[in-house]
């Protein structure tokens, strides 16, 4: 009972230490610990999207799950009314990242992950831009890179994505406007730790600030975006976390849901769930 009890402080301040890449809408090459479950409810929402010009917002449950620590999995669900006046079920979602390269030291590490995803929805079609949260049905694979410096973590990630709609099939039909079915994103996210300068015990709250940067480009068509998005981060007991972040467009030429949003999630972690042991 003690060596777990060891175990699991362990996993904790291992947790706290790499707080500033728990990043808020990108993922980071790292992984949940070993057998923890992580529970997650995020909220997106619009001010006035490009369809109704009203308030329209996106609730999305996940679940994940730490395989060992080299592979986690994790599933999603959404209920939205972006795509429709009616507020109800929207997409599933399934999830996976593999951790093929850790290079750890004191304060300090680089890793790479390999992700996949692949999601279905019954949002009618709309837009140019391809995301996996609801919009679009389809798949997606990428590598992640993330470097840690004690209190600052740097990461960027690559990936293809493409869409699986029944409309790609339909070769005779010519839609207005052309639709895009493939696209490369891109991301560049920083995070750094501002509090506690030290840490004393695992009761402390960090706040963790982040600045990311999220890129799109289709294949298909010549349609881009850039968009930024500050963020802050709580974090309670070492395994809650409160995350607050406002993705704006920078620049671009997609048709979008819209310009801009906000995302408000929070997210528990519980450590060796399935352990017989405990």
């Amino acid at each position: 009972m003690r060596s777990i009890c060891l175990v699991s402080l362990f996993l904790v301040l291992l947790q706290r230490t790499a707080a500033q890449e728990l990043y808020v809408y990108a993922e980071p090459a790292s992984n949940i610990p070993a057998r923890a479950l992580s529970v997650k409810l995020t909220e997106h929402f619009v001010v006035s999207d490009n369809i109704y010009q009203r308030f329209s917002n996106r609730l999305m449950p996940q679940v994940m799950y730490g395989i060992n620590k080299k592979l986690m999995i994790g599933t999603s669900v959404t209920f939205s009314n972006m795509h429709t006046t009616d507020y109800k079920y929207e997409s599933a979602r399934l999830y996976a990242k593999y951790r093929f390269l850790s290079n750890d030291g004191l304060h300090k590490h680089f890793r790479m992950a390999f992700f996949a995803d692949a999601s279905t929805t019954q949002a009618p079609f709309h837009y140019d831009e391809i995301t996996l949260m609801g919009d679009k049905s389809g798949i997606e694979a990428g590598v992640i890179a993330t470097q840690l410096w004690h209190k600052l973590a740097l990461s960027t990630t690559i990936s293809h994505s493409q869409v699986l709609d029944q409309s790609r099939k339909n070769k005779g039909v010519i839609y207005i406007p052309t639709r895009a079915y493939q696209a490369m994103n891109y991301s560049l996210s920083a995070g750094y730790l501002l509090f506690p300068r030290e840490y004393k015990d695992y009761k402390q709250v960090n706040l963790n600030l982040y600045l990311e940067v999220m890129a799109q480009q289709t294949l298909d068509k010549k349609a881009n975006y850039l968009d930024l998005a500050p963020a802050f981060q709580l974090i309670f007991n070492s395994n809650t976390k409160l995350n607050i972040g406002y993705r704006f467009q920078a620049a671009g030429n997609m048709q979008r849901m819209s310009s801009n949003s906000w995302q408000v999630s929070l997210e528990r972690t519980f450590l060796n769930a399935f352990s017989r042991n405990k």
